[in-house]
């Protein structure tokens, strides 16, 4: 089983791969002259910016919420089986009406 270490590591490295392609993006267009590609240019850069900033926040929010939920799974696990055997029949229920 994957631990949420190595989940946060998985999601932490592709949005930097994304960050990347998106700067190498906005890097190759530095040559350009006209004004929408310009536009289009620093739009992407300020986004850019903040995502980054905005990543580590959301970061730590999800860790804190799995943390959360892994200790309520470990003190009662049985509310967490029944929730979820109830969840599941619902769903069910669900998805097989027409």
């Amino acid at each position: 089983m994957v631990s949420t270490q190595d989940n946060s590591k998985n999601m932490s490295e592709e949005m930097q791969h994304i960050i990347d392609h998106a700067r190498a993006l906005v890097d190759a267009t530095s040559g350009e002259l006209d004004d929408r590609i310009k536009a289009a240019r620093e739009a992407l850069k300020e986004r850019l910016d903040s995502s980054k900033s905005g990543l580590g926040e959301i970061e730590a929010q999800l860790l804190d919420k799995v943390k959360a939920a892994d200790e309520f799974i470990h003190i009662q696990p049985y509310y967490a089986i029944g929730g979820t055997f109830i969840t599941g029949l619902l769903m069910g229920w669900f998805m097989s009406r027409k």
